[in-house]
């Protein structure tokens, strides 16, 4: 049990992104700290049934934001939200988690992650409902807190959604009130990425790399190389090809300049495709 005091926000007291969406909590319950608002908030949320390319992913991104005025916002839920949390808390940043319950000890949703929750607190964290600190979640309490979560954020990034998941809910409503909305394109043929590929294919930004979420953040490394574009969860073929498709090249040219046969490099640029990663036009590959 922790000792984290819960106290009540009124209206003025709610981060300013939130009091401007159209249907605003008027009061919220706090425990633990709010996050300093001059800070980039970021609403990460995700599959429940991750795969371990979204797990590694969802990993990447979030170390890549370490030491930067980032605040991972997300849901507590089971799968990517909580996965979110936890990294950010392995490299030093803020974590606001908005569960789907009231914030008493024995109700906290879900009960697998109260341990979770609990370090969050510890570490100077906090956690946020419109629900009194003894309502235990219901099949009701969970699109209402997503409507928070999509306020919060000046970015929602979605790593795996099925076709009809929640966490496009959340999309969806940033997308409504003005906010960016940026997903992590997968294979066609896992049923976690039919929800993100379908984002994206409505307008959202595909996040391809760690530079390009940085770009869409305003923290732009500018000194950094191209290299570390690079998915560091891709294997060594995959990474060797995408070095090379700066540049549009055809597969002969492209088989002269990498160290995998031509039946793998038709493979290999199979799966970066698949991947969201690159990309065929007029007989030539080249990066996305």
């Amino acid at each position: 049990m922790t000792k984290h005091d819960i106290s009540l926000l009124s209206f003025s007291q709610l981060p300013p992104l939130l009091r401007e969406i159209p249907d605003p909590p008027r009061q919220l319950y706090l425990r633990g700290k709010l996050p300093d608002t001059n800070k980039i908030f970021l609403t990460v949320v995700g599959s429940r049934k991750s795969t371990s390319y979204g797990r590694e992913t969802c990993r990447q991104l979030i170390r890549g934001l370490k030491d930067k005025p980032v605040c991972i916002v997300s849901g507590l839920a089971l799968g990517i939200d909580a996965l979110a949390h936890q990294t950010a808390l392995e490299v030093g940043l803020s974590t606001l988690a908005v569960p789907g319950s009231g914030l008493q000890d024995n109700v906290i949703a879900p009960a697998s992650n109260r341990r979770l929750a609990f370090e969050i607190l510890n570490q100077g964290g906090g956690l946020l409902s419109e629900l009194s600190p003894k309502q235990p979640a219901e099949k009701w309490t969970f699109p209402s807190r997503n409507r928070i979560m999509a306020g919060l954020a000046q970015l929602v990034l979605v790593i795996e959604a099925g076709e009809r998941s929640g966490t496009l809910i959340t999309a969806r409503l940033a997308a409504e009130y003005n906010r960016d909305v940026g997903a992590v394109p997968g294979s066609i043929r896992e049923p976690q990425s039919t929800g993100t590929n379908s984002l994206i294919a409505e307008g959202a930004y595909p996040i391809i790399s760690q530079q390009y979420l940085l770009q869409l953040l305003d923290l732009e490394d500018t000194a950094s190389s191209t290299d570390n574009d690079i998915p560091p969860y891709l294997s060594p073929e995959e990474q060797e090809v995408l070095k090379q498709l700066e540049k549009p090249q055809n597969r002969e040219e492209l088989v002269e300049k990498v160290s995998i046969s031509f039946t793998q490099l038709q493979i290999t640029l199979t799966k970066l495709e698949m991947k969201g990663l690159a990309n065929e036009s007029d007989g030539k590959w080249s990066a996305r």
